[in-house]
């Protein structure tokens, strides 16, 4: 009898210790957040991700993203960009907005500015830059104004944005520290 004994104490372990693998109502998880658990009767919804955040965060839903124009401005000049497309990533710039940034030259080909934080950009397409194109390069996290793109082709690094129309010394004057990034309303 000894075996069946030790056998059901050693199954009465493996049940106990298989419950204590479940997370309690509230318990955090190892990234920090919470498991939501429903009681009975009660469903739970997730909380929500940056890019679907983003959708309210610049005043409009995701099919207002597309045409939503974001100035960026120094105390010399200020420059337009229109949003193109609708992605993650464009989602939750926008989602960013307001905010003050820093802006430089980089190679020769593009202005550059490094974001408070990466941007969501999962599911967003690469792209083959033009001249006029605001980028996310997706590896060092930073945005970009290219204005000299002789030589650049398709990069699944490169997230498109949006579009701007301004000339290399209106770009010039746009770096420095300071620069106020904002929606300013939607394109005709």
């Amino acid at each position: 009898m000894r075996p069946k004994a030790f056998a059901a104490a050693l199954g009465l372990a493996a049940l106990v210790a298989l419950a204590a693998c479940g997370s309690p109502a509230g318990e955090t998880r190892g990234d920090g957040e919470s498991s939501p658990t429903a009681q009975p009767g009660e469903s739970v919804t997730p909380p929500a991700s940056p890019s679907s955040a983003a959708a309210g965060g610049a005043g409009g839903d995701v099919d207002q993203v597309v045409g939503t124009v974001v100035r960026f401005s120094s105390r010399a000049t200020s420059v337009d960009v229109t949003i193109d497309e609708d992605n993650p990533a464009a989602r939750d710039f926008l989602s960013m907005l307001p905010l003050t940034l820093t802006i430089e030259e980089f190679t020769g080909r593009e202005k550059i500015s490094y974001l408070p934080r990466e941007l969501e950009y999962r599911d967003s397409p690469g792209s083959d830059p033009e001249d006029g194109d605001l980028i996310y390069y997706i590896p060092w996290g930073n945005l970009g104004f290219y204005y000299n793109t002789a030589g650049v082709g398709y990069s699944a690094q490169t997230v498109h944005l949006g579009t701007y129309d301004a000339s290399l010394e209106q770009l010039e004057l746009l770096e420095g520290e300071g620069i106020t990034v904002e929606v300013v309303g939607k394109g005709s």
